[in-house]
């Protein structure tokens, strides 16, 4: 039980930062809207993480439904870090490609 509500304040905790943030404008309606599912689902399976453990034992795993959560986060977690480098790549591309052009413009202004 001592989880289970230490689990809803660091949700509620993420909730929170999730509207400051939206209302700052610093995140944008669609990134908003994953979010908000993302922890609310959070705080379904928390409420139902009995429920979670009983499917997991008929799907076959030898864990519990918690592990199981564990390592599915994880994965999620290194899926956001592999989209978030691949767009660090194309934005660094850019700005190596913007920087090449206002190098080759200044050097033919100074001709």
């Amino acid at each position: 039980m001592f989880q289970q509500i230490f689990a809803f304040i660091i949700i509620l905790f993420f909730l929170v930062r999730l509207f400051w943030q939206k209302k700052k404008e610093n995140i944008d309606s669609r990134e908003f809207v994953f979010w908000l599912f993302f922890w609310l689902g959070s705080g379904l399976v928390v409420v139902f993480i009995k429920k979670m453990d009983n499917l997991v034992a008929e799907l076959g795993f030898s864990s519990a439904g918690i592990d199981v959560l564990f390592y599915l986060s994880i994965l999620l977690l290194f899926s956001l870090v592999f989209r978030l480098r691949i767009r660090q790549e194309k934005i660094d591309r850019e700005i190596t490609k913007i920087i090449r052009e206002i190098a080759i413009s200044n050097k033919q202004n100074e001709r």
